[in-house]
């Protein structure tokens, strides 16, 4: 099973969201939207069911105004690769193991300018990631991936993606040309 963050989400249904910093150029990531269909794609294909957790749920739809709220949920919902997971009682019983000693594997040091809030919602993501078997987090938060790692799971994130594979040219459909012997009877 894989994950996806709510940056990743985002730019598979919003048209009109903005590709993240790539941190090698500073600029944003080059044919993001491709990258994260293509990954889609591949996981699909190989049977790889995509976790949504409600809080990424949640900061999606929060994103995404009033008016498209009800077509984003459809989409998500609609997918058959996508599978929207709960923060329950499994993943209540991980998020306080997460939280019992010195608290690394929680990420229990407020990194820079983090809220609160967010950390708690990256430490309610990986919990769910436990409690489901989560082998790979996508994303591009640096925070949550540190996080994802300290507990065991593979962090990837949107700037280190492949592009697809160029699309095959298929053959042109041109007509005959015309046979310039008709031409010289004339």
């Amino acid at each position: 099973m894989a994950l996806l963050d709510s940056t990743a989400l985002l730019m598979l249904i919003d048209p009109t969201a903005k590709a993240p910093l790539d941190p090698k150029t500073g600029k944003p990531v080059e044919r993001c939207k491709e990258r994260l269909e293509h990954l889609t794609d591949t996981l699909s294909q190989a049977g790889t069911k995509i976790l949504i957790p409600t809080p990424v749920l949640a900061e999606v739809l929060v994103c995404a105004g009033a008016s498209a709220k009800s077509a984003y949920l459809a989409e998500i919902q609609g997918a058959a690769t996508f599978q929207i997971v709960a923060f329950d009682v499994k993943s209540a019983v991980e998020l306080s193991f997460l939280l019992d000693g010195d608290g690394k594997a929680a990420g229990k040091k407020r990194p820079g300018k983090e809220t609160w809030a967010k950390v708690k919602f990256d430490r309610q993501i990986i919990a769910i990631a436990k409690a489901y078997a989560v082998k790979e987090i996508y994303t591009d938060d640096r925070h949550l991936g540190e996080v994802a790692t300290l507990n065991g799971i593979a962090t990837h994130h949107i700037w280190d993606l492949p592009l697809p594979p160029p699309k095959k040219q298929g053959e042109l459909d041109l007509p005959e040309p015309e046979d310039s012997d008709q031409e010289d009877e004339q």
